[in-house]
Parts: structure tokens; C-alpha cells; sequence
């Protein structure tokens, strides 16, 4: 599935992710939420007075030379990154917590020496396998040795393409997918092809010039050669170096992230029996039937002539350097379940080199982790039920609706839309489905095999499960209950197939949300993400689906071309940002969460002021209403990232780093200007005419 979410993760790619992380914390209201008591809690803001915490701030900047710093400057000047992060901020606090709350969940669970095939037994067996190190490296590489000979034993293509498929497995390959539900064909779901087959984040590593450039290019192919030398390969070091010139090769055809995100071009359906002629020199047959998929009548080709491109390098690279890519794909994937020499070699690379980031986290984190990604939902239920409280999902109902209406006002009120768009777009607001905390219904795992003394079957067994589940959909009805994030995730997406937006309940929480806070607070924190999901349905590519999730023009072509001029504006501003010397933002590539964050604020502050009836908030602190708004909006963003991390952020990822997302949407705003007597002369101060307003 793809889905967007609001901050950059290592989860699925959804449709907008908003985190970063920090320190464990426990909420001053925890004991009150999770223990029923005949006194009623003193009920006050997690944060300060009001909800935004003032001793974070820097008064010393002015708002309108720098809001980031101005919010969050003392915090800034006084933090630390953690070793074992590369960037940190208040998704990783919240991050952190739930880390501490899921840790505990699994303990309870091992310690209940459940019966097997209970939940309780697979989450604690599960971890248990991979706490014991001692096993890992008594066991050595015996436990993937099988695996290993499979793949250094490949006679063909054909079979290494079988190996590709299995899903058992998991090897990259030049192509991967998932299935959704077909954006031209809504009531049915089909499997999307996408290019694949890299192990640096995308092609413009291969290519970028520069020491720095050079330099990572270097320690992926030392990283190659270790990995090969472990999967008992001679001559390594040139293996590592032919691996590359296959992946260079191979790069050579991928598209762009700022490409491969244009909607207009990403759907191109093929038959089965059109595939092996349209992109020939990949044995499709042979993946395609490992993989269970060989029944499909088509598929979707998201970068189609990459996928050619690819298919092409395949069938003309020497099968000894396919067997040495996979073995060297093989391993690194299999190094957090191998021995500690193996994960470092991992963690050395995709850790240190391409982030920055000094150690490893502790492995109960990565426990954590795998637990979450293997079967997050057992422990969702558990996390929910302690965590979340009820009337949390009440009130965000209201959030929701109060945004809801204020995006319906403000359509209604677009002096640059004509009336038979507006009438579209006011269809697919009113259509928008909201998901708050967690699903309705809980992902069955009764068949989920898991063994304590078969760490490495059970690794091969769940992401199997995981493989099966997802393509046992084919075929069936749309599953409109199903979540792309667990509860216990500090993140929120929108999901254009199905139009839907989703706030799991970790994201629930100060500072995003803090039902004790003042309204304002809430409205600046977690009504922007609100709007920032739905923007998301309005961006400018989620434009391009109805309120069906139906991909289609539904723009008048006047209407398109003045909106494409505000997207343009936004974007040209941000290409001129310059996180690193040397080093700007794309501002192609991230204008979808730029809008998605102006749409946000805009939207949030509109509800804010119609909650207001009329009236003007009370000053707190100093504070009038409307700056504490946006002091709580500018605490959300408030994040550092190592300078790699920054680098890999900027060239990679879809989200403008948090100092960005901060003051290149302010400076947009009118009612900013007014809160904080911005004034020309100051260094964020844009001219009205040149603000960018589009929803």
C-alpha cells in the first residue's frame, strides 16, 4: 500500500508523516488515565501553563528573523542528538515513550507463559529469540546457511528471479510492489510495480559528484565487500565493485523521487500476458509465480520505462554477479537476526555513513521495532486499552469536524476556483473518512507461526504471513478498516485510494494534543496536522483523485492552470531554502507536504477563530490567542538532525526538515504577520502579494 504520512519514517511510505523523537517521558496525567481513583486529577497542560513549553523559546530572536528559533531556540542550544539517533525532536520523545510503554506490554506478555499460538506467546517467544544474543552467535551463520547455498547454487535468471519472488526471502530485486486498490478501477484492488533493486536511497547516489558524494560511494561498496566476505565469498572486494556497476547500471534507468511522484505518470496498466514483450530480459514468469502472482490479469507500472530499463540490465548482467548481489542483499537484510559483527557492518553504513548516527540503540529498542513491524496490532490492542483514553477520540471527533468546516468555508470562499470545481471539491471533503487511535476490527494473526528457537524460520515465516496477507486481497472486497500504521505509531497519513485520514493514538499526546491545554494550543498543534492530512486529498497530486479515490481530472482546465501557479509559488520559494551550503531543497519534490503543512495551519486557524464566536481568546502568560497558536504549531517542529541525517533528509525524503516546515509556512500567513508585528526589513518578511495562499 502507499499511503502518505505526516513526518518521514522508516514505516511504510503513506501519504504524509509529521516525526522525529526524544527522551522517555510519563505524562503527568498517566496515573489518572490508566487507574480508576475517587479523588478527580488535577487536571493541568503537559506542557507549561498553557500547553506550549515558554522555557524552550529564545526571546533574544526576533519571530520574524527566525519563528523556529524563536520557538525552540534554548532547546535547540541546550539538546543533544543520542547517540543511537540521527536526528531528534518531539516525534522522537513521543517516539521514546511508546517505545517504553510497547517494551513493557511485550514483558508482561513473555513473562505470562502463555499456550502456543496465543498472542501472548507469540509476541513474548518472538522476543525472547531475538533478545538472546548468546544464541545468535552460538549459531553463527549455520541458521542461513541453507539460504546461502540456495542462492550461490542459482544455475539461471530464471531462478534467481524465483528467489526474488519468494517472499520467504525477502532479496531486493530490480523490481518490487504492493497491492491497493486500482485508482481507475475502485471497487477492485491490483498489484503496482515499482522500481526497485537499489541499496543507497536512489539513483542520484550514484551519480551526484562531489568528495562527499564520492565518499559514500566508497563505504557502500565496503559495506558490499563485508557483506560478501561473510556470505564466504573469494575475492570480495572486486565482487563488491561489480555489484555496484550493476546497481549503477541499474540506477541509470531509475526515475527521480521528484518524477516518480507525479500521479499523471505513475499509472500504466499492463496485461500479464503484455508484461514479458513490454519489458523483456527479466524472467517474469519465473518471480511472478514464486511470488503467488502469476494468476493476476494485470498490473500497474508505476516508472514504466524504468521497469523496462531495468528488466533490460538484468537480462544482460553475468550471473555470477546477480548471485553475488543477492548474497550480498541476502546477509544485510539478515543482519539484525545474525551475529553482532555482521549487524554492526550493517549499522556502520546505513547508520553512520549515510546518517550520521554514533551507535546502535539499545537491542530491546530494535526488539521493539521488530515486534511493531512483524505484529504491531497485538500489541496495539494492549497499548490502547491503556493509553488512550476515550474521551481522546471524542474530542478529536470535534477537531475534525470543526477543521472540516472551516476547509468547507474556505472552498466556498475561493476567489480563484470556478463554481463547478468548487462543487467537486466540496464533494470530496464531505467525503473524507477520518480513522482516530485505532481500527475497528484487529488483524487476525492466528496463523502466524512463531518458534523461540528459530529466530531466523520465524523472520522467514512472518514475512511470508506478511506477503500472503497482503496479496490474499486480490480478488476480494475493498477492506475500508484497514490501517497502514499501528496505534502505538507517533505519525498520521492520508490514504487517497480509499480518501481517508489517519491519526493513530500515539500521535495523540502533547505536543500535538493535550485535551487539558488550551484550545489554541490544540488547534496550532494537532488541528495543523488535522489539515495537513486533509490538505494532503488537496495537494498537488492528491488533486487528482476524486472523493471515491478515483483517479481523474475533475478541474476545469482554467481552474487547474490557477492553481498550478499558487503550487509553483510555494515551491520556487522553497528551492531557494539552503539547509547545507551548497545543498537546497527541491522544492518539486517536497511542494506536496509544503502544501499539505500551509493547507494545515491555515485550515486549523480558521476552526480556531470560528470556535472563538466571535470573541477574542484571554492573554495567558502574555500570550494573546493567536500566538498561541502559533508558538504551538512551531513547537511541533522542533527537531535536530545530525549533519548527514540533514543531507540524506534533503536529497531523499518528501518532508522539508522541521525548521522549514516551520518558517517557510509561516512567513505565508497573514494572521502571523499581525500576531508577531512582523515588519519589512524583517529576514521572513515576504510582501502580501507575493504570499502564497491556495486553499
Amino acid at each position: 500500500m502507499t499511503f502518505k504520512h505526516l513526518l518521514g519514517a522508516s514505516c511504510l511510505a503513506l501519504t504524509l508523516s509529521l516525526a522525529a523523537c526524544a527522551p522517555s517521558e510519563t505524562s503527568k496525567t498517566e496515573t489518572a488515565e490508566t487507574k480508576t481513583t475517587k479523588t478527580a486529577a488535577v487536571k493541568t497542560p503537559k506542557l507549561g501553563s498553557f500547553g506550549v513549553a515558554l522555557e524552550n523559546m529564545d526571546t533574544s530572536v526576533k519571530p520574524g528573523d527566525d519563528f523556529f528559533r524563536y520557538v525552540n531556540g534554548t532547546w535547540l542550544k541546550n539538546t543533544e542528538i543520542p547517540a543511537d539517533k540521527s536526528n531528534y525532536g518531539s516525534f522522537n520523545v513521543l517516539g521514546d515513550l511508546s517505545n517504553d510503554r510497547v517494551k513493557a506490554i511485550i514483558e508482561t506478555a513473555a513473562a505470562k507463559n502463555a499456550p502456543k499460538g496465543s498472542e501472548e506467546q507469540k509476541i513474548g517467544d518472538f522476543y525472547a529469540a531475538f533478545m538472546d544474543q548468546d544464541a545468535i552467535e552460538a549459531a553463527g551463520l549455520d541458521s542461513v546457511k541453507a539460504d546461502l547455498t540456495r542462492i550461490a547454487d542459482v544455475s539461471s535468471r530464471a531462478e534467481a528471479a524465483a528467489l526474488m519472488g519468494d517472499p520467504t526471502m525477502s532479496l531486493r530485486a530490480p523490481v518490487g510492489g504492493w497491492v491497493d486498490v486500482d485508482v481507475k478501477d475502485i471497487e477492485n484492488y491490483i498489484f503496482y510495480m515499482s522500481q526497485s533493486g537499489l541499496g543507497m536511497p536512489n539513483r542520484d547516489y550514484y551519480f551526484d559528484e562531489g568528495e562527499k558524494a564520492d565518499t559514500l560511494r566508497a563505504a557502500y561498496v565496503d559495506y558490499l565487500e563485508k557483506m560478501l566476505t561473510f556470505a564466504g565469498r573469494d575475492k570480495a572486494r572486486e565482487r563488491a565493485q561489480q555489484v555496484m556497476a550493476f546497481e549503477t547500471a541499474m540506477a541509470k534507468s531509475h526515475w527521480t523521487n521528484e518524477k516518480s511522484r507525479n500521479r499523471s505518470l505513475t499509472y500504466n496498466k499492463v496485461s500479464r500476458a503484455e508484461l514479458d514483450d513490454y519489458a523483456p530480459g527479466f524472467p517474469w514468469d519465473a518471480m511472478l509465480k514464486a511470488s503467488g502472482l502469476n494468476d493476476q490479469s494485470h498490473f500497474i507500472l508505476r516508472q514504466n520505462d524504468a521497469i523496462q530499463g531495468v528488466s533490460k540490465t538484468f537480462g544482460k548482467t553475468d550471473l555470477d554477479v546477480l548471485r553475488d548481489y543477492m548474497l550480498a542483499n541476502y546477509v544485510g537484510n539478515m543482519a539484525p537476526y545474525l551475529p553482532r559483527e555482521i549487524d554492526q557492518a550493517r549499522f556502520d553504513f546505513y547508520g553512520t555513513a549515510l546518517r550520521g548516527t554514533k551507535e546502535q540503540r539499545d537491542r530491546w529498542k530494535r526488539g521493539v521495532s521488530q515486534i511493531d513491524g512483524f505484529m504491531g496490532e497485538m500489541v496495539g490492542k494492549v497499548y490502547v486499552e491503556k493509553f488512550f483514553p476515550p474521551d481522546s477520540k471524542a474530542k478529536m471527533d470535534d477537531l475534525i469536524e470543526n477543521l472540516r468546516a472551516a476547509f468547507k468555508d474556505g472552498i466556498e470562499g475561493l476567489e480563484w476556483m470556478g463554481e463547478e470545481t468548487k462543487v467537486e471539491a466540496q464533494d470530496k471533503l464531505a467525503k473524507f473518512n477520518p480513522k482516530i487511535g485505532y481500527p475497528d476490527e484487529w488483524t487476525d494473526y492466528s496463523s502466524l507461526e512463531v518458534d523461540r528457537d528459530d529466530l531466523i524460520g520465524t523472520v522467514k515465516s512472518a514475512n511470508a504471513w506478511q506477503f500472503n496477507d497482503m496479496i490474499s486481497k486480490l480478488g476480494g472486497p475493498i477492506d475500508r478498516g484497514e490501517w497502514g500504521m499501528n496505534p502505538q505509531t507517533v505519525n498520521a497519513y492520508y490514504r487517497p485510494s480509499l480518501n481517508e485520514i489517519v491519526f493513530p493514538a500515539a500521535i495523540l499526546q502533547a505536543p500535538f494534543f493535550d485535551p487539558n491545554a488550551d484550545p489554541a494550543v490544540n488547534y496550532g498543534g494537532i488541528g495543523a496536522v488535522i489539515g495537513h492530512e486533509m490538505g494532503h486529498g488537496f495537494d498537488d497530486q492528491g488533486r487528482k483523485t476524486d472523493g471515491n479515490g478515483e483517479q481523474r481530472d475533475w478541474w476545469t482546465l482554467e481552474d487547474g492552470k490557477a492553481y498550478e501557479a499558487r503550487a509553483n509559488m510555494l515551491a520556487d520559494q522553497y528551492s531557494a531554502f539552503e539547509p547545507l551550503p551548497g545543498l537546497n531543497l527541491n522544492g518539486k519534490l517536497t511542494l506536496g507536504e509544503n502544501i499539505g503543512d500551509l493547507t494545515g495551519i491555515t485550515m486549523a486557524y480558521k476552526a480556531y477563530r470560528r470556535s472563538l464566536g466571535g470573541k477574542e481568546a484571554s492573554v495567558i502568560d502574555g500570550m494573546t490567542g493567536d500566538q498561541r497558536f502559533f508558538l504551538a504549531y512551531g513547537q511541533i517542529w522542533q527537531r535536530k538532525f545530525r549533519e548527514e541525517a540533514l543531507r540524506t533528509q534533503v536529497k531523499n525524503g518528501p518532508h522539508s526538515p522541521g525548521e522549514f516546515r516551520a518558517n517557510g509556512i509561516v512567513r505565508n500567513f497573514d494572521a502571523w504577520y499581525e500576531a508577531f508585528n512582523v515588519q519589512p526589513g524583517d529576514a521572513l518578511y515576504v510582501p502580501p502579494e507575493k504570499r502564497v495562499r491556495i486553499w
